[in-house]
């Protein structure tokens, strides 16, 4: 059969002729009807096997496109590898458009085939409900559920079509899904408007039941755990005079005993699925029952359950009951508020608790359904709430009934209520603070053991978990039952029973000297327990601050580093300017570039080492050095002023030889060379060439001021610059003084630190032998003692059985 198979798929994707095409697509749909898996095996293996299948749908001829999609139905079922590659073979892209093509819910018989091939690729198929929500298809399903005002005459056509489309959803945000996947198709069907439309579909008039019991179905699974879609959900009114809330319009359809029975399954799990993980919606609706809530002109969602609670009809005795569990499910707080709802009964007589009046319809011996719905909700109710614990035991007449009901020999009906009474009789014991002295924990394990016996009591709380309808409710979190008669457990109330009956199997069976010594070893622990925290939190303090003092440490190191950087730095550049400036005092340039060297050393931002003292000391001798010369060449400027006077008194006499003779015998050797030039003027008689001279002369004259004027402005930048030195040299000198110190400081500190932590860590490690001691007393009395890597691993266990049971459900 293979190379038949391989040759008619090979020839489907190379042959177009419709005579030839449309009878091998509906040769290869009857092979995969009869031999399925062999067939897709093969085509699996086949080069470009399922691509060829897939270029079907792409066919102009609609016979053979619709044909096509039979043949993908059969090819895509329980296969997930032929899955995946239809999907990434564009297949969703292709399905959502024949969808719109053919008018979406109000097509025909081809947007069937299209639902029931998307149903084969997502069901069960992680990847692809992932690829699915990744391609943005989400927000293409909106328009489907689009309906008309009148909704009246729906065709058989468009209800089934509307069905698989709401099961489409459900598969992307089924419970089942990993816990990430659903969240995010969650928050994508609100963000698209999805979760809205199906709302206006659940508010509508008209829609027929069928179609309406799975659109409650699919917004609880939409809602489930999502705050954000739960807090829309608690927003949405009906469209009613007045406005009612659309929880208010579910839960009173779900206790009317008129109503079909799935559709009140449906409001049940609708409700149970708005409460998950919703503390916000348990408060809201525990406090429409208190006193000071109750509004008497309007119907509340509290005063439904009430309602239900107290019927005449068991199944909403029972629905009622859950709904009402479910509000106080995880919430220890709603528990006690709870616990301050009072009920009038008849007239004249004083109102009751609620607690009350469960327990005395409970004693009334009402249906087993209606006793198994309230034992269910007062055994959620005091679990982990020993406030309610006392309230019920306060009551004389309840612990009697309990173990009346529990002794007695009834029949196969009333063994699970037995097993109940037994359950709410542990809790009783379990949750016991011993504070009413005829009910303490002692004295209830010595009334089980005179009046029951503790094997006929362990005995009849095991029958619940051994009941065929427990094993079916753990399954799925939603409600699925043929008959009223067969609700009677809650899925999330198994996973209580299991939680409670090896707790409470253990404090029945153990003896009052072992509870004795176990609390005494449980005190003696907590307290090292106690201990141990201190010193913990202690070294975590000590830890935080050693920290920080390392960190201040770093800084102050950092901060060190810089400012040597710094001062490295500048050092470097004084050399510079030190150098610059005896290369510029060589060269003989000293107005430019000592004004060069002030603007450099003004540009120093820091502090100037010790070392730079000598260099001052030398650059004063420098100075008065200048300051002499200076001097000198005063007196030399005053002596060649007084010869020009004298030469231009004698130009304009006409003496001027006389004058030359005077002048060159009193003046130095420097300045023969002006008298000089003046007898060889006169001797020229060229009185142009002396005036050259006397011009020349005042040239000189002109620089040697500039030159004075320069060295006077040198001083006072020198003066300066000392003076800025001395400053700088003294803040540096107290900075690093300072951080000296400050080092010290924190060094010694970092010790200190140190050593008391190594004195914490040895005071632990004394505590840690200490309590290793007391488990192996433990042990030796024949305590059981866990550790806590046993403990997490239990944990680990239990999830993991709640997670095999899960893969088990039906999303369906």
């Amino acid at each position: 059969m293979s190379p038949g198979i391989r040759f008619l798929v090979r020839y489907l994707g190379e042959e177009f002729d419709f005579h030839v095409r449309w009878p091998a697509v509906k040769l290869l749909t009857a092979l995969l009807k009869n031999q399925g898996p062999q067939v897709q095996q093969i085509i699996l293996v086949s080069p470009m096997g399922v691509s060829r299948m897939m270029d079907l749908l792409a066919d102009s001829r609609e016979v053979i496109r619709n044909d096509g999609l039979l043949l993908l139905q059969q090819l895509t079922k329980a296969n997930a590898a032929i899955q995946k590659i239809v999907a990434f073979e564009n297949a969703f892209e292709r399905l959502l458009d024949i969808i719109t093509e053919e008018g979406m819910s109000d097509g025909g018989i081809v947007v069937e085939d299209c639902l029931l091939l998307l149903l084969n690729l997502m069901k069960n198929n992680s990847s692809n409900q992932n690829f699915f929500k990744e391609g943005s298809y989400i927000q293409r399903m909106k328009p489907w559920f689009e309906v008309a005002e009148d909704n009246s005459g729906w065709s058989a056509q468009k209800v089934t079509n509307l069905h698989l489309m709401l099961q489409l959803v459900r598969v992307l945000v089924s419970p089942v899904n990993p816990p990430g996947a659903t969240s995010s198709c969650q928050k994508s069907a609100f963000q698209c408007g999805l979760l809205q439309q199906l709302c206006t579909i659940l508010m509508a008039t008209g829609v027929p039941a069928d179609i309406l019991t799975e659109t409650i179905n699919t917004v609880s699974e939409v809602i489930r755990g999502s705050q954000v879609n739960q807090d829309y959900f608690a927003s949405v009114n009906a469209p009613s005079n007045p406005p009612r809330p659309a929880i208010v319009v579910l839960l009173m359809s779900m206790v009317n005993e008129r109503q079909p029975f799935v559709l009140r399954c449906a409001v049940l799990y609708c409700f149970q699925c708005f409460l998950y993980k919703n503390q916000k919606g348990q408060a809201e609706i525990v406090a429409t029952l208190l006193p000071a809530t109750i509004d008497a002109n309007s119907i509340s969602a509290g005063q439904l359950l009430c309602g239900g609670l107290f019927s005449t009809d068991s199944l909403s005795n029972w629905c009622a009951a859950v709904a009402l569990a479910h509000a106080l499910q995880d919430n220890s707080i709603q528990k006690e508020q709870l616990l301050r709802v009072q009920l009038a009964t008849s007239l004249g007589n004083p109102p009751v608790s609620l607690l009350q009046q469960c327990t005395n319809i409970l004693s009334q011996g009402s249906k087993v359904q209606t006793r198994v719905g309230l034992l269910m909700l007062l055994s959620t109710w005091m679990t982990n709430c020993p406030i309610a614990v006392t309230h019920f035991l306060h009551n004389q007449t309840n612990v009697p009934f309990l173990t009346a009901q529990i002794s007695e020999n009834l029949g196969e009906e009333e063994q699970l209520v037995q097993g109940l009474c037994a359950l709410l009789l542990g809790i009783c014991i379990y949750y016991n603070e011993n504070s009413l002295e005829n009910y303490t924990k002692e004295k209830l394990k010595q009334l089980i053991e005179k009046r029951i016996g503790k094997e006929i009591f362990i005995e009849k709380l095991a029958y619940i978990s051994k009941h065929e309808l427990y094993s079916r409710a753990g399954q799925k979190p939603q409600p699925s039952y043929n008959s009223p008669e067969q609700m009677l457990f809650d899925h999330d109330f198994t996973k209580l029973v299991k939680e409670l009956e090896v707790l409470i199997t253990k404090a029945v069976q153990k003896s009052s000297e072992d509870e004795k010594k176990e609390e005494e070893v449980k005190k003696s622990l907590e307290q090292h327990d106690s201990i141990v925290n201190q010193y913990k939190e202690l070294i975590r303090e000590q830890d935080l601050q050693l920290n920080e003092l390392k960190k201040q440490v770093t800084a102050l190191t950092n901060q060190n580093e810089q400012s040597q950087t710094t001062i490295t730095q500048q050092t470097s550049q004084i050399q510079q300017l030190r150098d610059q400036y005896n290369l510029l005092k060589i060269q003989g340039k000293p107005l430019d570039s000592q004004h060069h060297i002030h603007n450099e050393a003004a540009q120093i931002n820091g502090i100037q080492p010790k070392a730079d003292m000598e260099e001052i000391g030398r650059l004063r001798e420098e100075v008065e050095e200048l300051k002499k010369q200076h001097n000198v060449l005063e007196g030399q400027l005053a002596e060649k002023e007084s010869v020009i006077d004298k030469l231009r008194t004698a130009q304009s006499t006409g003496n001027l030889a006389e004058v030359a003779t005077d002048v060159a015998g009193d003046q130095q050797m420097d300045q023969h060379k002006l008298v000089g030039t003046a007898e060889a003027s006169l001797r020229d008689n060229d009185s142009d060439s002396a005036a050259v001279k006397i011009g020349q002369l005042e040239n000189r004259l002109s620089v040697l001021e500039d030159e004075n004027k320069t060295l006077k402005d040198q001083l006072k930048i020198l003066t300066e610059e000392k003076k800025s030195l001395d400053q700088q040299l003294a803040s540096t000198n107290s900075t690093i003084a300072i951080l000296e110190t400050d080092k010290r400081k924190l060094q010694q500190e970092l010790t200190e630190s140190k050593k008391e932590q190594d004195d914490l860590l040895v005071l632990l490690a004394d505590q840690d032998q200490k309590i290793f001691g007391f488990k192996n007393r433990l042990k030796e009395l024949g305590e059981p003692v866990e550790d806590e890597d046993d403990l997490e691993s239990a944990d680990q266990e239990d999830d993991d059985d709640d997670d095999d049971d899960d893969d088990e459900d039906d999303p369906n």
